[in-house]
């Protein structure tokens, strides 16, 4: 690696490519045009990280990622642009370069707005989410077609209720054995130690009340009635317009998680009210660990619903959903345009990528049973060359849209 400025990464590949496979078959051509120049429009997930570090995490990850593709890049310093933030990625494979500029629209003060609140406000607020999400009709809607989501919807608060059930049994164990009252004296520390020392970690390693607050927002991107968060949709939307007027020969508009719904709900805002904004350009919407179901299935979401089929029915839209049958996170093998109301729309593509092959065995050991890194993989760093790589589809030479149905050997063909 070197360093070809100080607030800019040079990561340099030190593997050699491998040999390219047979791909004579009719949709994979022998050449593929690189892309020269790109513009990413990139909305995270319900994670506290703001820009900075999201550019932090893309350039650890972009080291990587470099080097099991074989690729030289280059990630720029992160600078400020109204609600939203960039930065610039140089990518060399073999002659070819390929410029990107990638915007990052995080959501970090709408996370810290709802996760720096007192615990028994965080606590109440999560569980009045989950009593908006059963009554519109959510949890329904998340076992008829992921029944796994369902189980993480209800998992966090079962533990949370369990919990406090459990160490309610403990503090009035007095009571329930018939003895005196001042047995409480030992009783209630063991009921506040049970939840300080034996839950609290537990819970933490597990991002329960992160889970609450989660919840929340998914409320309101579904309901639009948070004037907080409608007011900073409408500057993300101004932002991504000027973010357009870059020339390049495709935009690609990623999300991840939660950051999907986010996506939706700006890109289906802006085509409304700038129906031919991307007459003339060539646009992947890729949706990464997508929960767009997550709001779109509940009952106040018909705008959301609405922009779903907005979208689908551009047709300088590609439509690439990026899904994972070990992420539990994500609405595997669902059709979202479908299931948002729209069966007669051109329908996502849907690519399915596997963890396991895409880091090391004993990475993989590490991380399988946490369920929220794995949902994070989609946007981290390879070990391994597979079929998916988000480095690779925001700042390699390949066209987006080729990740449909990519094989690393398409690196060897682009001339």
């Amino acid at each position: 690696m070197k360093t070809s400025q100080p607030d800019s990464l040079d990561i340099a590949a030190k593997t050699r490519a491998q040999a390219p496979a047979d791909d004579s078959g009719p949709d994979r051509p022998q050449v593929i045009a690189p892309v020269a120049k790109r513009v990413v429009l990139h909305f995270p997930g319900f994670e506290p990280l703001d820009a900075q570090l999201h550019h932090a995490r893309y350039q650890r990850a972009a080291i990587q990622s470099a080097k099991t593709f074989g690729l030289d890049l280059t990630v720029g310093p992160l600078q400020a642009q109204g609600s939203a933030a960039h930065f610039d990625l140089s990518c060399r494979s073999g002659e070819h370069r390929t410029e990107t500029r990638l915007h990052v629209f995080d959501h970090a003060a709408l996370v810290s707005a709802l996760t720096g609140r007192p615990l028994l406000a965080r606590l109440l607020s999560g569980y009045r989410s989950a009593g908006r999400v059963i009554l519109a009709g959510g949890l329904t809607g998340y076992f008829r077609h992921a029944w796994r989501f369902g189980l993480f919807f209800i998992f966090p608060f079962l533990l949370v209720t369990l919990s406090i059930l459990v160490a309610l049994g403990i503090a009035t164990l007095p009571f329930s054995l018939g003895i005196p009252a001042w047995n409480c004296l030992w009783s209630l520390p063991l009921a506040f130690t049970f939840l300080r020392y034996a839950v609290a970690p537990f819970a933490e390693r597990l991002h329960t009340l992160h889970l609450f607050a989660d919840w929340e927002l998914a409320i309101a991107m579904a309901s639009l009635d948070l004037p907080d968060v409608d007011g900073w949709l409408a500057a993300c939307v101004a932002d991504v317009r000027e973010a357009l007027k870059d020339e390049a020969e495709e935009y690609v508009i990623t999300s991840h998680s939660m950051g999907s719904s986010i996506a939706t709900q700006v890109i289906g805002r802006l085509l409304e009210e700038h129906p031919g904004i991307f007459d003339g350009k060539r646009v992947v919407f890729a949706t990464l660990g997508s929960a767009i179901l997550q709001c779109a299935l509940l009952r106040p979401a018909a705008k959301l619903r609405e922009r779903v089929g907005r979208i689908a029915r551009m047709p300088q839209v590609f439509w690439l959903d990026i899904q994972c049958l070990t992420d539990c996170v994500n609405f595997y093998k669902c059709r979202v345009v479908s299931l948002a109301g729209h069966p007669d729309a051109p329908q996502a593509k849907m690519a399915f990528m596997r963890v396991k092959n895409m880091v090391s065995r004993d990475r993989y050991k590490r991380i399988r049973l946490d369920i929220l890194r794995i949902h994070r993989q989609y946007v981290l760093d390879s070990e391994k060359q597979s079929n998916f790589d988000f480095t690779l589809m925001t700042a390699g030479p390949l066209p987006a849209a080729r990740f449909a149905a990519f094989s690393p050997s398409d690196l060897q063909q682009a001339k």
